[in-house]
């Protein structure tokens, strides 16, 4: 849907998100889809790792990084 107050051709070089966060995964020792929690890991110079955990047996089923924002740079 294109805004009247937009130019035209600005809305396809927008990002669709900004950040995705898992709410459920696939845990094989529970065999199912469960609740995962987000748990940050570590801070690295270029973002930001986080682990997903299932919630009722713990195990670790995935991670993902996030890129750091500009003004997070300025701390390196």
């Amino acid at each position: 849907m294109l805004n009247i107050n937009e130019e035209p051709g600005t809305q396809e070089n927008r990002p669709q998100y900004k950040d995705l966060v898992a709410v459920r995964l696939y845990c094989n020792n529970c065999r199912s889809s469960m609740p995962v929690r987000e748990y940050l890991l570590l801070i690295l110079p270029d973002g930001y790792l986080y682990e997903y955990r299932c919630t009722y047996c713990g195990e670790v089923l995935g991670d993902k990084k996030v890129s750091l924002q500009q003004q997070d740079k300025l701390l390196f």
